[in-house]
């Protein structure tokens, strides 16, 4: 690998393999997600007030009560020592390894050249950010292609209800048999036509107006004009999606950051949101679903952040590609990279300055007072 001289290493800082590489081949650096190990990226790289910036799981957004606040810290605790103990317990002994025993993986993760986030300011809450950060959200999104056949057929048999997609993303294939058959049983009393993404056993409740695909073409779908909602897990790709198109989502998540990427979107008034605790309980689903069909501000609300979305002075890939290459074409970006990476926590936060200067202040105030008393003295 040395001797193919490469240019760059483009990684997953989710996992540390690609930072090590990076630094054993003495090559610059480029992330291509916003999550390091356990944790979000800017925790570690851009000033984060935890009392505006919620942690990811915690169900919080950027307008928090005190108790959420309270959540808010707590969860960061737990999440930066768990990161801290996979990077000792895992990573560190790779450094070791293969960088020699004076290597530290933290200081290595954090000292990319260029960190490229998949969010945008339209979706993500807004945050302080750095130089060396560039939002990419929506890269893979583009105009859409024309349908196969089949599924022009299906869409156009819709008529003036339209067409509702269901997609849970490429790590889940099925749901439990029962939600499944609740799932289908709701569809069936809808008037829209419904193509649903599952590679499960054929519903027993399956309508005549659900077509069951074993995959589909997710953004040419959603940019079809027919269609009218968008049932999702809440994946990065999938959210985006829906914002480039402007079609309304409900939003069913599963693990990881899925609720949270949801929960931006109905704070923005453009979706609703389920929990696979009750989705087949009481009528939620189908409830939900008509609540966003038939409620106009929806998309009309998506449609604003699509507008928002597309108005940039260059596509979110060819920012990429541009960035990419900046970086190859200088050898890094160490202009780019703050101090802050390099100093220590206390130093970070001016907790020695503070130590000194609260010192300084006793000095001053011991020195009077050992004046005062010698004066009180004297003249006594």
């Amino acid at each position: 690998m040395k001797d193919s001289k490469f240019d760059l290493v483009l990684t997953d800082p989710c996992g540390g393999i690609g930072v090590i590489l990076a630094k054993y081949l003495n090559l610059p650096l480029v992330y291509n997600v916003r999550w390091i190990i356990a944790e979000e990226g800017h925790l570690s790289i851009a000033p984060s007030p935890l009392s505006y910036i919620p942690i990811t799981g915690s169900g919080n957004t950027d307008k928090m009560t005190f108790f959420q606040r309270v959540k808010n810290v707590l969860m960061y605790l737990n999440t930066h020592v768990h990161n801290q103990l996979v990077i000792k317990l895992v990573y560190q002994k790779l450094c070791e390894k293969y960088l020699g025993a004076d290597s530290d993986f933290n200081q290595l993760i954090l000292d990319a050249d260029l960190w490229l986030m998949r969010v945008d300011f339209v979706f993500e809450f807004p945050r302080p950010t750095m130089p060396n950060v560039v939002y990419i959200g929506g890269f893979q999104c583009k105009p859409p292609k024309p349908l196969p056949e089949h599924l022009e057929e299906f869409v156009q048999s819709s008529g003036e209800h339209g067409v509702i997609i269901m997609s849970l993303g490429a790590f889940v294939s099925e749901l439990p048999a029962d939600m499944t058959n609740q799932i289908a049983a709701d569809f069936a009393k809808l008037p829209q036509k419904v193509i649903w993404r599952h590679k499960g056993d054929r519903p027993a409740t399956l309508g005549n107006n659900t077509l069951i695909v074993d995959w589909m073409p997710q953004n040419d779908l959603l940019g079809h004009p027919k269609i009218k909602l968008f049932v999702a897990h809440g994946g990065t790709n999938g959210v985006q999606e829906a914002i480039y198109h402007g079609v309304p989502v409900v939003g069913l998540p599963l693990f990881f950051d899925q609720y949270d990427n949801l929960l931006r979107l109905k704070e923005r008034g453009a979706a609703e949101l389920l929990t696979v605790q009750t989705v087949d309980k009481d009528n939620n689903f189908v409830n939900a679903i008509q609540e966003v069909l038939n409620e106009p501000s929806y998309r009309m609300n998506m449609q604003r952040l699509s507008r928002l979305h597309r108005d940039q002075l260059m596509k979110p890939l060819d920012t990429a590609l541009f960035w990419i290459e900046f970086v190859m074409r200088h050898k890094g970006a160490a202009h780019l990279k703050a101090q802050s990476y390099r100093m220590p926590w206390y130093s970070y936060h001016s907790v020695d300055v503070l130590l000194f200067l609260a010192g300084a202040v006793l000095l001053m105030l011991l020195t009077f007072f050992i004046f005062i008393r010698f004066l009180y003295t004297t003249n006594v």
